[in-house]
């Protein structure tokens, strides 16, 4: 018998949001471990709000908000908060009854400032790495270090002369005509008057120069998760600088290799490894004399780490295409020392991402925890050196 298209909505409903969402959904897992991280952040969470007042959106909830924009690609709060009033998954992940109000989008941006100036997102991200030693994800001995460029907020009309004239009033307020053809526009003569700290800068001859950033990025051999990460400005010792400084926060660097394309292959970056107690395996440049010779390539963990050190471009192609990282939505560069996110400057732009670059290395490492066993892969590295405690797999709870 057909049934019939009743269109009068039901005043009340007896499934909760858990029972909607399936078993075997991908988010469970990530709740679980989330949570896990979050009731180890509490005590942080007291040090960064009074004890009198009206109370604020829940940092729990916020930070699993976050976590969802990252994932599912929203680019601003606004688009997050009209998905989580209507999608049931959603208001589940984050842990808001049916009945409960969103939070405008301004008040939830004000919010997320204070957990970031508060370095919870770093605090966070080191939680995500407890959870991946406490599965026997991490080696702590076969590294791979590479970086990739971040488009600037900001467009090549704003690229203008430091020491220049008054220019004529535009044609067009919000989009004037600007002719810098045969003008010849580099760093040292010109500066954005967008974003100031954004260089003008192109990986490869034959590419077109844009204002941008750099990002840098530490990657664990063994199952490919990110373990450490900045951001600078873009110029040509950027990646080996900031390499260098990557590699040396690595704890134990006894026995440790770190990997890394021709781009690295400078005898002064080589050295510097060197000097730090840790094994280059970097790609040699065919076009120039390399610093590694057969010394290092004649072992076996060589060739591994040339297989394994292309994992690295996977995060960044999530960063691009997925977790919105494409073009940053903030101005300036906040660099931290201790290491951790790739965080943009510390002024964001009204309906920015959460958190810049966070939330990808985050995530990419979250659903790999979940997604990847606690076994050694096939491919491991010849040596004759013992692992280390954290990188043999605990039994499973």
């Amino acid at each position: 018998m057909r049934g019939d298209d009743l269109q009068a909505g039901a005043m009340f409903s007896y499934i909760s949001p858990e029972q909607r969402v399936p078993l075997d959904h991908p988010l469970r897992g990530i709740r679980e471990m989330v949570d896990r991280a979050l009731t180890r952040l509490s005590a942080r969470f007291e040090g960064l709000y009074s004890t009198t007042g009206r109370p604020s959106i829940p940092p729990e909830k916020l930070l699993r908000a976050l976590l969802l924009q990252v994932l599912y690609t929203m680019r601003n709060e606004r688009m997050l908060m009209e998905k989580l009033d209507y999608n049931l998954l959603f208001r589940w992940f984050v842990g808001l009854n049916l009945d409960d109000p969103v939070w405008d989008a301004t008040v939830f941006t004000k919010n997320r400032e204070r957990l970031l100036r508060g370095d919870i997102a770093q605090a966070f991200f080191e939680e995500v790495l407890t959870e991946a030693r406490r599965h026997g994800l991490l080696s702590d001995e076969h590294f791979t270090v590479d970086g990739t460029l971040i488009e600037a907020w900001a467009g090549h009309k704003s690229f203008q002369p430091r020491q220049a004239a008054d220019p004529p009033p535009p044609d067009d307020p919000g989009n004037p005509s600007v002719d810098f053809r045969g003008e010849k526009r580099t760093n040292a003569t010109h500066v954005s008057t967008t974003d100031p700290e954004a260089r003008l800068f192109r990986k490869e001859p034959g590419r077109e120069a844009r204002l941008c950033f750099m990002g840098h990025l530490l990657m664990d051999n063994r199952h490919g998760l990110g373990v450490g990460s900045r951001v600078s400005e873009a110029t040509g010792t950027a990646e080996h600088d900031t390499g260098l400084g990557l590699s040396g926060r690595i704890s134990n660097r006894h026995g440790v290799t770190v990997g890394a394309d021709k781009g690295y292959d400078t005898q002064g970056f080589v050295a510097a490894l060197r000097a730090l107690g840790v094994t280059p395996h970097v790609a040699r440049h065919s076009g120039r004399r390399s610093a590694i010779d057969g010394r290092t390539t004649h072992h076996a963990g060589y060739a591994v780490s040339q297989r394994k050190r292309k994992r690295v471009e996977e995060i960044f192609g999530w960063l691009k295409t997925v977790g919105l990282m494409r073009k940053v939505r903030h101005k300036g560069v906040d660099v931290h020392l201790h290491g951790g996110g790739l965080q943009p400057g510390a002024n964001p732009q009204s309906g920015g991402s959460p958190g810049g670059m966070k939330g990808k290395v985050r995530l990419g490492t979250a659903r790999k925890v979940q997604n990847t066993p606690p076994t050694q892969p096939a491919n491991t590295y010849p040596s004759s050196t013992p692992r280390p405690s954290c990188a043999q797999p605990p039994p499973r709870e």
